[in-house]
Parts: structure tokens; sequence; C-alpha cells
């Protein structure tokens, strides 16, 4: 192990005590040392360090804490290693394969969210969809008046065992039931086309007023299908006419009166439904009980006359008072 000395000052000591300790022990002849060169202190010194190192060699080989310790050391690194070491491969592998199954988590959460909305909104756009229009009635069946049960329309079985109840509110004209077109009639013989053409049409100027008075004047001449083609054109051409509920309730009349009570039925409960204070409105309930009447659906009739009993008093007792009256005594009412 190197020994190193404190310092120059040190050394120059050491070589002075070693240099006044050897000189007894050897004393050069006096032809030798006139031959020699003086030795300078600064090569003594080199040669003392020298010999000095190799008996320190020598008597402390392993030199086990016998040396002096230097003046100057090296600092002692105080840093600690930054960061954690580097993780595995098998690590890093079923992290990313968490971070997978979470994704895949969000994922079908979200699919699955956007399923029941889109579940909802059919469900709104099914139920905000109209009714499908009812299939046209055919000549030889009635068909009912309305799918409402709680209201006196018709039906196509006399032994329907529904409750009678009170004819519902009005609705607008719009939401009525359409009834079912009339069939188309066969073609008509020559005399009968020559007595339609013998009525005269009404020119008074007024177009909505003249359609309804030749429609009147066909019904009034027992022309019923005729009637019902003029009145059902009327009804569909001019809606908002002052006529609208003489004309809603003569085409039921003209179907009644032409043995088709089923879609007679339909027309008389439109024209009440739509306007309740029309000017026919008290007809087309009345007539209504004479249609379910016709086809055997006496609660349904019994129902009609209460309401219209009920509803137009007046009505049962003045104008339409025989007609009520007559109409009644056809049915019996509990």
């Amino acid at each position: 192990m190197k020994t190193t000395f404190p310092g120059p000052f040190a050394r120059a000591t050491l070589a002075l005590v070693l240099a006044a300790t050897a000189a007894p022990l050897a004393m050069p002849s006096p032809a030798l040392a006139q031959s020699q060169v003086p030795e300078t202190t600064e090569a003594r010194l080199r040669r003392l360090e020298s010999e000095l190192r190799a008996v320190q060699r020598k008597v402390f080989p392993d030199g086990a804490g016998k040396t002096f310790a230097p003046e100057i050391t090296a600092p002692q690194s105080t840093a600690k290693p930054v960061g954690t070491p580097a993780s595995t491969p098998v690590a890093d592998l079923l992290a990313r394969m968490d971070a997978v199954e979470a994704q895949l988590q969000r994922l079908t959460a979200a699919s699955e969210e956007s399923q029941d909305r889109i579940g909802k909104l059919e469900a709104r756009l099914t139920a905000l969809e109209p009714a499908p229009a009812p299939a046209p009635a055919a000549a030889s069946s009635p068909a009912p008046a309305t799918a409402a049960p709680a209201t006196s329309a018709a039906t196509s079985t006399s032994t329907d065992a529904v409750a009678p109840v009170k004819v519902p509110a009005p609705a607008p004209a719009t939401a009525a039931p359409k009834p079912a077109p009339a069939p188309k009639p066969a073609a008509p013989s020559a005399d009968r086309v020559a007595a339609v053409e013998a009525i005269e049409k009404p020119a008074t100027g007024d177009a909505a007023e003249d359609e309804y008075a030749y429609g009147y004047r066909l019904w009034e001449a027992k022309f019923f299908p005729e009637a019902q083609q003029q009145l059902g054109k009327f009804v569909k051409a001019y809606p908002k006419s002052k006529r609208i509920s003489f004309a809603r309730n003569l085409l039921g009349r003209a179907y009644l009166d032409d043995d088709k009570p089923g879609t007679a039925a339909q027309w008389f409960l439109q024209n009440y439904q739509a306007d309740k204070q029309g000017e026919r409105a008290a007809d087309s309930l009345l007539y209504l009980g004479v249609a379910m009447a016709k086809l055997k659906e006496t609660k349904r009739a019994c129902v009609a006359y209460a309401e219209f009993k009920n509803v137009y008093p007046t009505e049962a007792a003045g104008r339409l008072k025989a007609q009520y009256e007559a109409a009644n005594k056809a049915v019996t009412c509990n």
C-alpha cells in the first residue's frame, strides 16, 4: 500500500532526523569522500523518500492502518440514485391489459346507454304515429260507428256485453273518425239517369249553398245513392261552410234511409262530436239512437236517447218531440 506524507516541511524534517541518526553508523573513507560529488538536498530528500517507502513496504506489507492519512481526500458522493428501477416486461404487459379492459368496460356501458335511449325514442315515435285508418265498410255489413267502447257507436254483433256509458265530449272536426266511403253504386238504368237529370241544380251564385241544396233535393226525391255522393262531395269541399252541420246530418240520413245504418251511425256521431252546438247536432244524436236500434244495439240506442234528452231538453220537448217519442217507443230501456 502506497504511503503519502503530509507535506514538504514534514518530509524535510524527517530527512534531517534520519541523516543525523545514520551518520555515526557508516563513516566513508577519506578517499571515497573526496571522490564523490556532493549530493544536493533535493536529491537526498528524494532518495530518502524512496528508501522509506521501501522500508515501509517491507515492514508493513499490507499497510493495515499503519500508514499516514492523506491531507486531501476525494469528496464522498452523497447523491442517492434518482428514479425507480425499470419494471419487468410481464408487469408492463399486465398494466396494458388492465387499461384495455377498463376502456372496454367504458365502451360497453356507453353502448348499453345508447341502446336504451334509442329504445325510448322508438317507443315515443310509435306512440306519436297516427292510428291506421279504418277499413272501408262493405255494403252488406254495417261498420261500427267508432272504435271507442265508451261511445254510442254501432258494432256488427248484437251480443256485445259492454255496459252502456255516456257519449264522450266532442272532439275537433279534424279528430273525428272519417266515415267509410260509400260503395260504388251499380250502373243506373236509363230511366233513373233521366229522373236524376230532371232534378234542377240551383244556380244562385253561392257555390256552397247550391251544392248543398242540390244534395238535399236528391235526398228529398229519394235518390239516396246520388244524394250520398253529392253530400259527400260538399262535406269534403266546404268543411267550414255554415251548412256543414246540415250536410253531415243529411248525409247520415241518406245512408240510414238507404238501409245502411252502420255508415249512417258514423256520420251522425261525427256531426255530434264535431260541434255539439251545431244546428243539426241534436238531430244527429237522436238519429244515432235510431241507427243503433236498427243494428239491434238496444243498450247503445238507449244511451243515445238519454244523452239527447239530457243535452237537448228544448229540442226533445219541441221541434224533435215527435221523432224522439217514436224512436223511444221502438226500444225498451231500463
